[in-house]
């Protein structure tokens, strides 16, 4: 691969190639010792500007952090506990952190976008540095001395002397409530001693020995257990059942909560709860007044659909016979968590409490009073974490269900657990899409022009206040359906390629599909960008060039060279056995984020065709690395669960309802199928931080592609990618 992008430059623009700062050199945090102030706070800071918002000390002396995100896997709570210890020049084994919970932590929407470093940490980050200057303040007038001269370590202020003040003795019993400033100066990134460096992840240690974590583990005094009993299908109404039946039939059967067409049962344990289920599913009858279109190929039908229509980007296209063109297509995928959703909800003096892992508890909140009847204020929501999901799958749901059986039922704990057929059949799912791509070459190989039109539902339906996004409300007597499309954008996401083009032209197309959808883990990223990259790899061909040779020949921003010529290096010694192929992709994640270049190594056995996904390397550049460990593991994940997407997971349905209700029907990537995955992090420690948890699944798909292409000289352009379509 040729490129005039030295070796020199490269390593002046990277500033090396490292997962870890400089380590602090040990001495306390001098008052002085602070670099210059910004002249933007966070986002999310700007909304909640008071120290308390984010942080107080406790009475032991701990500091706690409160933030407004979920804790999904990414790594959160261990992250903003290292920046506010790096600030306050503390260990972060003196940082506890409380997550979401309304009334208590910031209001900081949704755990979404890969925005939880950007807009929790980094609010964290400055509260606290403004904590450190008051507590200086305090110490500089109590102690009678200059607020330059005093040093802050470990909980504790340090005059020249060797006078001491506790965090808990300048305070006395009061809390920082002043506003924190643009001006607020932070600690110099050379004296870092936490961030950078990796930090374990306490909860990990939790999963690993099965100890009591995720939702699903939580239990009360006296809790009482919940089901509910599904319609058919999504447009059916619930005609009959018979309840008295079922006290005869089911013992422990404490109330059967039938409104409108919602119909649960509680119980006394989860045993009972499970039997009456299944009896009312054998004993209930429904009319259904809709079919699905399983008769028909899913990207023509889709086609077909009425659709509002945008211009995204518009230039000039001229097609001639020279004009390159492909379809590439991305059926509907599940969330598939590992853990069905969960909820647990008590309505006790008037007061309703749930336990939920949603990633949204303020916007679930302003969504349930029209649907439980209570007014905002009466409604506690306090997140708990859920076991595998990045989106928006079934947990909001659940705590629907959880709610509503709880006004029914007051006074006692009431978890809704539920099942992996539940989970697969009525989870919002990620949109199918179809993206079509056209470009010219000039004389050079150079691309001149590029025409992309995408098809796509909504890539969200999250509750935001409204309570047709959650799905029991649909079937309530008071029922609330859907009133918008949801959020647009998330289709184009990615949609505009991040090289230098001179003409580019994109033509969005938004329908109502026959499934419900909402935000699936990079939203519709994933689909453009695996019909960028495999498009790019087919210039390439076409151009006469290599396929890393042809990116760079089109990028001009030095950090996405810096990656891709960084993935070069670990792959080019490559030894490829026979029937192997090795395949590249890059994305900037919205183009405004992070950096990430991936390579799949695959093996395409030719008499059999099946697919051996070997290896996987990664390189991602997401600016300031708060833990470099926590970042590493987004990155490996994410590229695994996109392997999973693309060579495994297609929801399947008949003219009633879904039937890829299980791992067998909607399988994901086993253990012994997952490759090896090896991942560089290009750290910039004098880059803004950019989140890392939705960089990495985009190219992740696209390499695959490419790989299996280079292996097998078939190019598969509609996903999944499996052996069916090689041997076709």
């Amino acid at each position: 691969m040729k490129s005039t992008y030295t070796r020199r430059k490269f390593l002046k623009d990277s500033g090396g190639l490292t997962v870890a700062f400089t380590l602090f050199s040990g001495c306390g945090l001098a008052a002085e010792q602070l670099e210059s102030p910004n002249t933007e706070l966070p986002r999310s800071l700007a909304r909640h500007p008071n120290v308390n918002a984010w942080l107080k000390v406790l009475e032991d002396g701990r500091i706690q952090i409160f933030t407004g995100k979920v804790e999904l896997g990414q790594g959160i709570s261990t992250a903003v506990a290292q920046v506010a210890a790096e600030e306050l020049n503390t260990d972060p084994t003196s940082v506890v952190v409380h997550i979401a919970e309304t009334g208590v932590t910031p209001n900081e929407g949704y755990t979404a976008g890969s925005g939880s470093i950007i807009n929790s940490a980094m609010s964290v980050r400055y509260a606290a540095a403004h904590a450190r200057v008051l507590l200086l303040e305090r110490a500089a007038k109590k102690l009678e001395v200059d607020a330059a001269e005093l040093k802050i370590e470990g909980g504790t202020v340090t005059a020249p002397n060797g006078q001491q003040l506790t965090f808990k003795e300048l305070l006395d019993g009061e809390q920082l409530t002043e506003e924190v400033p643009t001006s607020v100066k932070l600690k110099p990134k050379q004296d870092y001693q936490w961030v950078g460096t990796p930090e374990p992840r306490p909860e990990i240690s939790q999963m690993v020995r099965g100890e009591a974590y995720f939702i699903q583990d939580l239990r009360f005094p006296g809790m009482v257990h919940a089901r509910v009993v599904r319609p058919p299908s999504y447009q059916a109404t619930l005609q009959s059942y018979d309840a008295d039946v079922l006290k005869q039939e089911v013992s422990g059967v404490l109330k059967v909560v039938r409104n409108g067409s919602f119909l649960g049962v509680i119980t006394e344990d989860e045993y009972q709860a499970e039997q009456a289920q299944r009896f009312l599913k054998r004993n209930t009858k429904w009319s259904v007044s809709e079919e699905l279109p399983s008769d028909q190929p899913l990207a023509e039908y889709l086609k077909s659909l009425p659709a509002n229509s945008q211009k995204v980007q518009e230039a000039s296209f001229a097609t001639d016979e020279n004009t390159v063109k492909a379809q590439y297509f991305k059926p509907y995928i599940m969330h598939a968590s590992i853990g069905p959703s969960c909820a647990i909800a008590l309505h006790d003096d008037d007061q309703l409490h749930i336990w939920s892992h949603s990633q949204g508890i303020y916007p679930l909140r302003e969504a349930l009073p029209k649907v439980v009847g209570l007014p905002i204020e009466k409604i506690h929501i306090k997140a708990v974490p859920g076991s595998g999901c990045y989106g928006h799958n079934g947990a909001d749901d659940a705590a629907t269900d959880a709610a509503i059986m709880a006004i029914a039922y007051p006074g006692k704990h009431i978890r809704v657990q539920w099942s992996r057929e539940e989970e697969h059949g009525w989870e919002p799912l990620g949109s199918a899409m179809i993206v079509e791509t056209q470009a010219n070459l000039d004389e050079n190989g150079r691309i001149k022009e590029w025409y992309t039109e995408l098809w796509s539902d909504s890539h969200s339906t999250r509750p935001g206040g409204d309570p047709g996004n959650l799905m029991p409300a649909h079937y309530v007597e008071d029922s609330h359906p859907r009133t918008s499309f949801g959020y647009s954008g998330g289709g184009y996401r990615n949609a505009d390629p991040y090289y230098t083009i001179p003409q580019l032209s994109i033509d969005a197309h938004f329908f109502e599909g026959p499934l419900r959808v909402s935000s699936l883990r990079s939203l519709g990223a994933y689909a453009n960008i695996f019909a960028i990259e495999s498009f790019m790899d087919e210039l390439a061909e076409r151009a006469g060039k290599e396929p890393l040779e042809f990116r760079l020949m089109h990028s001009d921003d030095p950090r996405a060279i810096a990656v891709m010529t960084k993935l070069d290096e670990m792959t080019r010694d490559v030894e490829l056995g026979e029937q192997e192929g090795i395949g590249y992709a890059f994305s900037r994640y919205k183009n405004t984020a992070s950096y990430c270049a991936v390579a799949a190594l695959v093996k395409v056995v030719s008499q059999t065709k099946r697919i051996k996904l070997i290896k996987m390397w990664g390189v991602i550049d997401a600016g300031e690395v708060i833990n470099p460990d926590g970042l590493k593991n987004q990155t490996e994940g994410g590229m695994i669960q996109a392997a999973s997407w693309t060579l495994r997971e297609e929801v399947l349905f008949n003219k009633q309802h879904i039937i890829s209700l299980n791992w067998d029907s909607y399988p994901i990537l086993r253990f012994l199928a997952t490759p090896e995955v090896e991942v560089v992090i290009i750290d910039r420690p004098n880059e803004p931080a950019l989140g890392g948890g939705e960089a990495a699944q985009s190219p992740s798909g696209a390499a695959i592609a490419n790989a299996v292409y280079r292996a097998s000289g078939k190019r598969i352009r509609h996903l999944p990618i499996t052996t069916k379509k090689l041997s076709g």
